[in-house]
């Protein structure tokens, strides 16, 4: 008898439920487990054709199930299939990433060319939750940690241990913490969540904890914002802003924009405005000290999962509103066709 997609999902409920709990599992925690909307006798029947197959055991009478060494090759195999087609996946993705800045550098370059105003372009911001953790050894004392989080973002992090890790040791804490921390975000990762992870590592409390610090740094650098820009130096032909107090200080935001924590917060709460139509702030309306003798147009451009980006563009008070207004809403519409037709 082959295992059909039900029993896959409850053998695989089974496995993961007594590898958090230790517990031999029964059928009614399978019922609330699973998304099968199967009662109770329906799962006993499945239950017992697993186990007359060799993939779970009942301990004793009356209780619940547990995974032989078969059912846990199965489970480990389906991880290791998962891993390699999580791989080829990443790989697309991170080429399409590489496209995407590359792109999204060049709309900044354009904008600026096509404006002689200053622009700046920023990549999509996610709800960073964590969809994926690989733990893979790179030495007796390090390990690869890759995680991707919503929005098929990737992030790498080298995690220093002061224990060599088996094999076996890494595969049980790949299990631990994507039972734990998939679909998680940094707001659901609180302290009795950390607790509970720990008390299920046992010995391993201590490397869990490198880890699990190294993971969060991994999903905090997910959340920085990227941004690009061009047309500095357009703001020199304008004798209104060479000859301001702020000139100078305004060419340097936008030479080093990436390290101005102020105007990048500043991005960061354009991007948050629920209002994603065009907006214009004028002179002393910017909240940025760095803008007080400059206007500022913005538009957004979405991305699937609610994703969304900024596009903005810098100039005089005097700047021609309607041309910049123009441009923005052809681009932006056509930013939201390739992104969302490209997924």
């Amino acid at each position: 008898m082959e295992l059909d997609e039900r029993k896959v999902k409850i053998l695989k409920a089974i496995v993961s439920n007594y590898l958090e709990t230790g517990e031999p599992v029964g059928s009614r925690t399978i019922s609330k487990y699973t998304d099968l909307n199967l009662s109770s006798a329906t799962i006993r029947n499945e239950m017992s054709d697993l186990e007359d197959m060799g993939y779970i055991c009942q301990p004793h009478t009356s209780a619940g199930r547990i995974p032989t060494d078969m059912g846990y090759r199965f489970y480990v195999d389906s991880i290791l299939e998962e891993k390699t087609e999580t791989e080829t996946e990443r790989r697309n993705l991170l080429e399409r990433v590489d496209k995407m800045e590359k792109m999204l550098k060049q709309v900044a370059k354009v904008l600026a060319v096509n404006t002689n105003y200053a622009t700046l372009v920023t990549m999509p911001q996610y709800n960073n939750k964590v969809k994926f953790i690989q733990l893979s050894q790179v030495d007796e004392n390090t390990l690869l940690a890759v995680i991707m989080v919503e929005g098929n973002i990737v992030k790498n992090k080298l995690i220093n241990t002061t224990y060599h890790l088996k094999n076996d040791e890494v595969l049980k804490f790949n299990i631990l913490l994507n039972t734990f921390l998939q679909g998680a975000a940094l707001e659901d990762i609180n302290i009795e969540l950390i607790q509970t992870m720990k008390q299920q590592a046992g010995e391993y409390a201590d490397i869990l904890e490198t880890i699990f610090q190294g993971i969060l740094e991994a999903i905090h650098e997910a959340d920085d914002l990227k941004v690009y820009t061009s047309g500095a130096m357009n703001m020199l032909k304008y004798p209104e802003l060479t000859n301001s107090a702020s000139a100078e200080k305004l060419l340097g935001t936008f030479e080093d924009i990436e390290d101005d924590e102020a105007f990048v917060k500043y991005v960061e709460e354009v991007i948050q405005k629920e209002n994603s139509d065009i907006q214009i702030v004028i002179g002393q309306e910017n909240q940025s000290e760095d803008l007080k003798d400059c206007s500022l147009v913005t538009a957004t451009y979405k991305m699937p999962e609610g994703a969304k980006g900024t596009i903005g563009i810098i100039g005089p008070k005097r700047m021609d509103y309607k041309k910049v207004v123009t441009m923005l809403k052809n681009l932006t519409g056509e930013l939201d066709d390739i992104f969302n037709n490209n997924e």
